[in-house]
């Protein structure tokens, strides 16, 4: 059992343990006073030696001779004096240290008169000036401490403390606590409590308005979960009408009394979101991002915008990914209002072989832009000023495409990153294992080039796959950009999606147009040659649907001959089948549309559906040519010129191919041309894409303004979409960072991180110093 001892009283010590206690201490302290005093003796007789040897030296100058004494005496007469007054002072040191009564006892006490050291080292006038400097020093001081009392605040504040003293005399206060009460209850710490009050005052339009109510909060709810709504079948405008009926309750409550001025029309949507932010605004809440996005954005570290211009292609591979960013680029710099980038993957040498046509490689990145420079000015036709950068990337050959290696947005630096056009969003972002677009730049936005679900149904288990790629495409998309621009309605419908063509046509196909169309008034004939088709030598690019028409009207189109040119991964097996079918085609290998072998073509054939926008229809009518093309959305852009002759069934496509080779094309008018111009393009590219609205707004500023007039975003709530987002970008975040989840959703092996060949040919640090992994 544990023994509790009670506190003990207090009591009075024995005299036995204070005797103890005290001899203790005693013998303590007289150790420590011995240390002391043997070592301040040893520091004495050192001074002492000291002393002696100066004592010497200075008794060892009249054995001089008389001849070096009258020389140094005329050379240094100061100096002598100086000594001689300075030898009774230290003799006298010396006796008073020497003295049998200096010692370190605790009662005694010595004092030794250092005035002669003064008066034998500083003479008459040095003394003079130093005491005319002692003055002057004093009567400066005197002077600004005088100022400063005279200083205004300070009179206010001298004239205050003395009407409160005497407000506290007559009020006859004797205790402390009557002399506190009246301090407190002056005049004088009245005011400053008012002033406090000024400087902490709350707005006064922050008060009287009245809390949400449920129907509010529900209203709202719905509202923020629009876009999770769309994705689960229940379209934008049944949300907005389940909005609506849970305001109209409300509707003439909704906002506080003065606040209706706020409003701009009769939209409740509007309503609603005002009504928010006024009670948010009441209660000083100020929203400044969440714990998926990050608030601070970069600013503009001059006074021109910055562009990067990101695409997942680049010359002298003719694809529509290389070229079309190219033009844009070039025209977005060329109006000088804001300064360009143009970021292309760099491919080791062992990939460039297998993309780039010809043989054509380079050993440098330098090497490579000298020659994507040389070729857009010579169809441009002026000099272009913008900057060409590139990034790690590796070529799939099961995709046939080139997959960004590494984090692709560290290779803009920080001070430009403002504005990001991302050509294909979402191949750029399939396997992206990186800083979220959205968080580092102002504005994103992306271009959607490709229509990969038409192409992944053809493969094996084609539905299975397009399923799911059609989720991760919305997934990544809505991760990262703020909003996606389609070039026609044939591709994936993807969240803040619009449908606009923002390409234009090289400039040199208009000039060939506006040369034959200048023949042809001249008499001359300029179209010999019958019909053609140009692309990529694959069974997707419209190869499949142009043989089976041909090879299903045969007889309709007895007589008719065309000739194929293309290089690709099923030339081989695309020629074969042609022979085998007894096809009037001929084969030619691949060249640029622009040459003069195909000026004289009359007739541009392209049954393809699987592309989103083709880049060869567009030059066929630039060039002045007939196009026969499918009804298809991917065409709808080309419909509204009078030389595209679109067709429904393969019978139609009989029909509308003898039309064209029996009749003749009409020539462009200038504003036909004006359309197909990448001058045209680059304004509908800004408008769509709100470029308009965020390079005339603020350098650096917020990229999302809110709606209503008088309220800033800052004081709104957390948007429940852009919560969303942010969560949808860290899974992705953390779900590529695992090599085998790469490795099973068809990622090209290492491309998490760039590899030793690209560190050599970019100058890079290994991905292991960039991003090193620290133990614990």
């Amino acid at each position: 059992m544990m023994n509790f001892k009670p506190p003990e009283t207090k009591t009075t010590p024995s005299s036995s343990s204070y005797s103890s206690t005290a001899e203790k201490a005693f013998s303590l302290i007289s150790k420590g006073w011995k240390e002391v005093r043997s070592s301040a003796d040893a520091d004495l007789q050192l001074i002492r030696n000291r002393a002696k040897e100066l004592e010497n030296f200075l008794s060892s100058v009249p054995t001089i001779t008389a001849t070096a004494t009258a020389t140094a005496t005329a050379t240094t007469p100061g100096e002598i004096d100086f000594v001689k007054k300075l030898r009774p002072k230290l003799s006298e040191i010396r006796r008073a240290y020497s003295s049998p009564d200096f010692n370190w006892a605790p009662k005694g006490k010595l004092r030794i008169d250092l005035s002669g050291i003064t008066n034998a080292i500083v003479t008459e006038s040095e003394d003079e000036k130093l005491g005319k400097w002692r003055r002057e020093k004093r009567f400066k001081d005197e002077k600004q401490f005088g100022e400063l009392s005279n200083w205004e605040p300070i009179r206010a504040f001298r004239n205050r403390l003395r009407e409160m003293e005497v407000e506290i005399k007559s009020s006859n206060a004797s205790s402390p606590v009557e002399i506190f009460e009246g301090i407190k209850n002056s005049e004088f710490m009245e005011k400053v409590k008012s002033s406090f009050k000024s400087i902490c005052k709350e707005p006064e339009e922050s008060k009287g308005v009245p809390p949400l109510d449920v129907p509010e909060l529900l209203a709202y709810l719905v509202r923020q979960s629009s876009p999770f709504l769309d994705q689960i079948g229940i379209r934008k405008d049944i949300s907005d009408k389940i909005v609506e009926s849970l305001c109209s309750k409300r509707r003439n409550k909704l906002l506080p009394e003065g606040d209706c001025s706020l409003i701009e029309g009769d939209n409740m949507i509007d309503e609603l979101e005002l009504r928010i932010a006024s009670v948010l605004q009441s209660t000083g809440h100020h929203y400044e991002g969440g714990f998926w996005s990050n608030s601070t954005k970069q600013n503009v570290s001059d006074g021109k915008r910055h562009v990067a211009i990101v695409t997942t292609a680049s010359l002298p591979w003719m694809t529509g990914t290389a070229v079309n960013p190219l033009f844009r680029a070039a025209y977005l710099a060329k109006s000088e209002k804001q300064n360009v980038t143009l970021l292309v993957p760099w491919l080791c040498k062992s990939d460039q072989e297998l993309v780039y046509p010809n043989n054509l490689t380079f050993s440098s990145p330098e090497e490579q832009e000298l020659y994507i420079r040389n070729w857009l000015e010579e169809r441009v036709g002026f000099k272009t000023d913008f900057k060409i950068s590139f990034y790690p990337g590796k070529f799939s050959k099961e995709r046939r495409s080139i997959l960004p290696a590494g984090d692709t947005t560290q290779f803009i630096p920080s001070r430009d990153a403002d504005i990001a056009i991302l050509e294909e969003p979402e191949h750029l972002n399939w396997y992206h294992h990186g800083k979220r677009w959205t968080d580092k730049f102002n504005h994103v936005v992306g271009i959607v080039h490709t229509n990969y679900l038409e192409y992944i149904k053809r493969e094996k288990n084609g539905a299975l796959q397009a399923f799911l790629v059609k989720h991760v495409n919305n997934w990544v998309t809505r991760a990262h950009c703020d909003k996606v621009l389609r070039l026609s309605a044939a591709t994936q419908d993807l969240p803040r999606s619009v449908v606009c063509n923002v390409h234009g046509v090289n400039p040199k196909f208009l000039k060939i147009g506006e040369k034959m169309a200048a023949e042809r008034q001249n008499g001359q004939q300029v179209f010999s040659k019958g019909a053609y088709f140009l692309g990529k030598m694959v069974w997707a690019k419209g190869y499949r649907e142009l043989i089976d028409l041909l090879a299903k009207h045969k007889s309709d189109l007895d007589g008719f001959n065309m000739d194929l040119f293309g290089n690709g991964e099923d030339a081989h097996e695309v020629q074969t089948t042609a022979r085998t079918l007894n096809l009037n085609v001929n084969f030619m290998k691949g060249r640029d549309h622009a040459d003069d072998s195909l000026h004289s073509y009359k007739v541009f054939i392209n049954p393809s559906i699987s592309d989103v926008l083709c880049t060869a229809t567009a030059e066929a009518l630039a060039m002045g040519k007939f196009v026969v093309c499918a009804d298809h959305p991917s065409n709808e852009f080309f419909q509204a010129f009078p030389n595209c002759l679109t067709y429904k069934t393969s019978e139609d496509f009989v029909t509308k191919v003898k039309e064209a080779m029996t009749g003749e094309p009409q020539p462009l008018t200038p504003e036909e041309q004006y359309k197909l111009s990448w001058e045209a393009a680059t304004q509908r590219f800004i408008e769509y894409s709100d470029l308009d609205k965020v390079l005339t707004s603020e350098k650096g500023g917020d990229r999302r303004k809110t709606r209503i007039k008088g309220i800033g975003k800052s004081v709104s709530m957390p948007n429940l979409g852009g919560m969303v987002d942010g969560s949808l970008a860290f899974a992705q975040y953390c779900l590529t960072g695992n090599e085998f989840v790469r490795w099973c959703s068809g990622a090209t092996p290492g491309t998490r991180d760039f590899d030793q060949q690209h560190c050599e040919d970019l100058n890079l640090l290994p991905p292991q110093v960039e991003n090193p992994i620290y133990g614990w």
